[in-house]
């Protein structure tokens, strides 16, 4: 595996999950406390969760001091600097999309790494790219973005599979595996693609007009 490239992959993850974070507890109207520590637990939520699952160490988080530092001063730019990035993307989704992309990547090749099954891959791509989003979107008084019906999870169960079948060990093989899963969030997104749902409320009106 590049280790050039995984370190890259976890730069780039988690100044776009501790970005999104901010975002979301600034659009909340949070104070400084909220905006950092949204964006703390956004960028490590779904990596400590992940660990968890497939016994790998959590006290590894605290061993990752430039990590750390890297997220604080994400969220810093996000809260003091608006301007600097506000001006260009609007959006936090786009900083989600980019952390759930790479961090995908990382949970997955971590479990392929330690030989685990492919639903273990798999589940450790979506709890690595899904888990901080999660923490975030419970913190910010939201439903959680991979319970909707907007197409998201799926997209880290996708890289999940797909590093599952052998690909995604060298350089070129990450940043592409990145492009791709990054362009179908954002695809999904412009098009508005929706999982199917139901609901009983939906269900109990229907059953009520038949029997009118």
């Amino acid at each position: 595996m590049s280790m050039v490239a995984w370190e890259m992959l976890t730069y780039i993850g988690t100044v776009a999950f501790a970005m999104s974070g901010s975002i979301s507890a600034m659009e909340e109207e949070y104070d400084i406390l909220g905006v950092y520590a949204l964006g703390l637990v956004t960028a490590f939520g779904g990596g400590i969760l992940r660990n968890l699952v497939i016994d790998a160490s959590t006290l590894a988080l605290w061993e990752q001091g430039d990590l750390l530092v890297t997220a604080l001063v994400a969220s810093s730019v996000v809260y003091f600097a608006p301007k600097l990035w506000a001006d260009h993307v609007r959006k936090w989704i786009f900083f989600d999309a980019v952390g759930l992309a790479a961090f995908a990547i990382q949970g997955a090749l971590l479990a392929a790494q330690k030989q685990l099954p492919l639903a273990a891959i798999i589940a450790a791509a979506l709890l690595t790219g899904c888990g901080g989003g999660v923490i975030r979107d419970i913190l910010a008084r939201r439903k959680p973005l991979v319970f909707r019906e907007e197409v998201y999870g799926v997209w880290a169960m996708l890289g999940g599979l797909v590093v599952a079948m052998g690909f995604g060990e060298t350089g070129w093989e990450m940043y592409a595996l990145f492009a791709g899963l990054l362009a179908l969030r954002m695809w999904s997104v412009r098009k508005g693609w929706r999982l199917p749902k139901r609901s009983f409320q939906s269900g109990l009106s229907g059953l009520a007009k038949r029997e009118a």
